[in-house]
């Protein structure tokens, strides 16, 4: 006789700390009902596929979150939002979790709905359950210091800077993955090198200057990343954030290679100088502050 699954259901943008913090139930809940968990999530927020501006508004990329997942399940599958979005909760219900899925215990957030007109509320699958004789749960929201971690308090946090907090609430430093691309070369004039990344449109982007961690292949190297606008050479503020990393001790060329940073620590705000000879002096001091912060990591 084929297993049944304890599923749990959501986006999971970020498997911030609070979704942990549920599989830790789901896992708890498969064992004592003798079934296998199983993790069903959305790749991309479907907040974001229906916002008229879905740009730098995710917390992980598709593959992130895949990655990341995998590091607790190995039993996830991907939902696809545009063949469940229109759907009836009945037919999800009996169609998706039921036939597909092979459903026998069901956990998910307090803030759960799915299908068309969110109707597949908390109401509905308690009743539903209920009818079948299925087990059903719903996990609180995971709490610190009194705040109630989730997704979007992830976003509105990292929308201010404050990348130390964004870290806490993910149990994990923020990252970022993006393609070397050509700029305008100013760094290197400058003495400070950069790679200029193309993190596409989804990705959230801090504002500021922060101390960072990068991947380049299968080394690793520490160095500081400007995200913002330059003001000090560029007056037009248009389009997203560009994003620039100072490798340390670094000197190859790296343009078209996909690299990736994690964020350690916050140097400073995007600063507007008055002109080159303060912005190096600057530049010259964020990378002493970035070596401090990373010596102690």
């Amino acid at each position: 006789m084929t297993k049944k699954h304890f599923i749990t259901i959501g986006t999971f943008d970020g498997v911030h700390i609070g979704h942990r913090y549920l599989f830790t139930h789901l896992e708890t809940l498969a064992v004592r009902y003798l079934q296998k968990p199983l993790v069903l999530y959305f790749p991309i927020p479907p907040k974001t596929i229906l916002s008229p501006h879905p740009e730098m508004t995710v917390l992980s990329t598709p593959s992130e979150k895949k990655m990341l997942l995998n590091k607790s399940f190995s039993n996830i599958f991907e939902l696809d939002f545009q063949q469940c979005k229109n759907m009836e909760p009945n037919d999800f219900f009996e169609k998706i979790l039921l036939e597909k899925y092979q459903m026998g215990g069901l956990i998910v957030g307090p803030d759960f709905a799915f299908g068309k007109d969110r109707k597949g509320d908390l109401s509905f699958l308690r009743k539903t359950c209920a009818k079948l004789n299925i087990p059903f749960e719903t996990a609180p929201f995971y709490q610190m210091d009194g705040e109630k971690i989730s997704s979007s308090l992830i976003r509105k946090t990292l929308a201010l800077g404050d990348i130390e907090k964004a870290n806490l609430f993910l149990g994990r430093p923020y990252e970022l993955t993006g393609t070397v691309v050509k700029g305008h070369k100013l760094g290197r004039k400058l003495g400070f090198p950069t790679a200029n990344l193309d993190t596409g449109i989804y990705k959230i982007l801090p504002l500021g200057v922060f101390a960072v961690k990068v991947r380049v292949g299968r080394k690793f190297y520490n160095g500081f990343c400007n995200i913002g606008f330059r003001p000090t050479v560029n007056t037009i503020h248009s389009g997203l954030p560009l994003v620039e990393v100072n490798i340390f001790d670094f000197h190859q060329s790296i343009y078209g290679r996909k690299i990736t940073i994690w964020f350690a620590g916050k140097l400073r705000n995007e600063t507007k100088f008055e002109g080159l000879n303060a912005l190096v002096s600057q530049l010259k001091k964020d990378r002493l502050q970035a070596q401090k912060i990373l010596a102690g990591k």
